[in-house]
Parts: structure tokens; C-alpha cells; sequence
């Protein structure tokens, strides 16, 4: 995804995009070492993304308000900190959300730049979550409801549908879309928009779901191309092509 842009952008003679391995005891001594190796950032995934917002020099309002970061610029000598979730989650919406009930579901780093995204965009939101602890405990941290009744807007930030968004059963032959483990929706998905975070070679149940229910859909698809254009865009300062970006991640599923 990352290299068909960077080709679009004429800058592949010059940029490289690859993935490195790391362990978390061994994360940020890897993190200060890339600037020397001429890298100009990182993405960075699950568990890292915590870590990643505590050794950077300068972090964004987002990385700071929600917490982690999953993009890192290095200039000048420092390590800046960005959470591209955020903006790619309140970019993918068909309709600004001020004033909409929005529900997310999930208490992790993907649920907080949900909830941080759509907080600052105007919606009401409130978060519901397996374990309800960590729901409260992310609803007060960030001053939200718990109340899950009649959202408007429902973003996934659980890790709810990998194993079939990634298996090789279709929908087809495993009968209704599966919602069993979001007892939220017991009496029906009534939302106007539903977005998963979850991507993979399938779309996931819930997508599948909420398109039968009608409601306008946003794949993590299209989350993961937003979320790495808004990467590019920081450390290359050009516009990336997300068309290109949101291709190539789906032809590569």
C-alpha cells in the first residue's frame, strides 16, 4: 500500500516502506537507532503504541488526549508522536457526526482514538465493552456515556470477526452474519452507520449485518488507507494518493 504511493508520488527511487519486528524490550532502543539509518518514521502496531507515545519529544493533542500513537516522525533531531486513527476514523464517515449518538464497542487503543475522534467531532458518545470495567473506567477517563441504547453510529474497535474476516469460510457457508458476541445488538443493528476496524480477505459479519439492516458501511480497509495516507502525508509533506492506497490494501487481502 505504502510502496504503490510512494511509486505514485515519484519518491520511490528515494523511500522504502518496511516492516521490522521488534519485541517491547527491545522497542525503543530500535526506535532511536532508525533516525541514523536515515528512516524518516515508523508506523507502529499493537503493543507498541503506548510505548511509542512515551518515548517521543513532541506528541500531538490526539496521541496525548487518547493516549498512544501509532505514527512517529523523526526531524530535527526529536521523535514526534501522532495517533493517523483518529483522523482516519472521523475522515471515513459518510456525515459529519455532531449531534449523532455514536456507540463504541471496545476499550483498547483502537476504541480510545474511536471515542477521542468522535468526541471532538460533536458526537455524543458512549462505549460498551465485554468487560465493563474497562468500559467505565475509558468512559469516565474521557468523559462519555455507557449508555448503548439507539446509536446512530456504531464503530467496532474490538477484535471481534478477525478469525472470520481472515479465514477461508465464507459468509455463504456458515449461514446469518454472527453478532452473538455483541449482546448489544440482541434486539436488532438499527444504525444509520456501522465501521469495523477488524480487515481482512472477508468482510467481517458485522459489515455484512449492517448492510442487510441498510445501514452505510466503512471497512477497516478503509480505515488502514486513511490512517497510513495521513502517515505519508506527515513525513513525506506531499498529499499521497488514497485511492492508490485504498486499492492496493484491497487487492493485497
Amino acid at each position: 500500500m505504502h510502496s504503490a504511493a510512494l511509486a505514485e508520488m515519484g519518491l520511490a527511487q528515494e523511500w522504502t516502506y518496511e516492516a521490522i519486528e521488534v519485541s517491547p524490550e527491545d522497542f525503543e532502543g530500535l526506535v532511536r537507532s532508525l533516525p541514523e539509518q536515515g528512516f524518516r518514521g515508523v508506523n507502529v502496531t499493537i503493543p507498541h503504541k503506548v510505548a511509542a507515545l512515551s518515548i517521543a519529544d513532541e506528541a500531538s493533542e490526539a496521541a496525548r488526549e487518547i493516549g498512544a500513537a501509532n505514527t512517529l516522525g523523526f526531524a530535527d533531531g526529536l521523535i514526534a508522536a501522532e495517533n493517523t486513527d483518529a483522523a482516519a476514523i472521523a475522515e471515513a464517515l459518510p456525515y459529519a457526526p455532531r449531534g449523532a449518538r455514536a456507540l463504541v464497542l471496545g476499550a483498547g487503543g483502537s476504541a480510545r482514538a474511536a471515542v477521542w475522534a468522535l468526541r471532538e467531532a460533536g458526537a455524543e458518545v458512549n462505549v460498551w465493552n465485554r468487560t465493563s470495567a474497562k468500559a467505565e473506567a475509558l468512559a469516565d477517563e474521557m468523559g462519555v456515556g455507557l449508555d448503548p441504547r439507539d446509536p446512530e453510529i456504531v464503530v467496532n474497535a474490538t477484535a471481534v470477526g478477525l478469525e472470520a474476516a481472515t479465514g477461508v469460510q465464507p459468509l455463504s457457508e456458515r449461514g446469518e452474519p454472527d453478532l452473538k458476541p455483541f449482546p448489544v445488538f440482541d434486539d436488532g443493528l438499527k444504525a444509520e452507520v456501522v465501521m469495523d476496524l477488524v480487515y481482512g480477505s472477508r468482510e467481517t459479519d458485522l459489515i455484512e449485518a449492517a448492510r442487510a439492516a441498510g445501514a452505510a458501511t466503512v471497512d477497516g480497509l478503509e480505515i488502514l488507507a486513511r490512517q497510513g495516507a495521513a502517515s505519508l502525508r506527515l513525513w513525506t509533506g506531499m498529499e499521497p494518493p488514497l485511492g492508490t492506497m485504498r486499492r492496493a490494501a484491497r487487492e493485497s487481502e
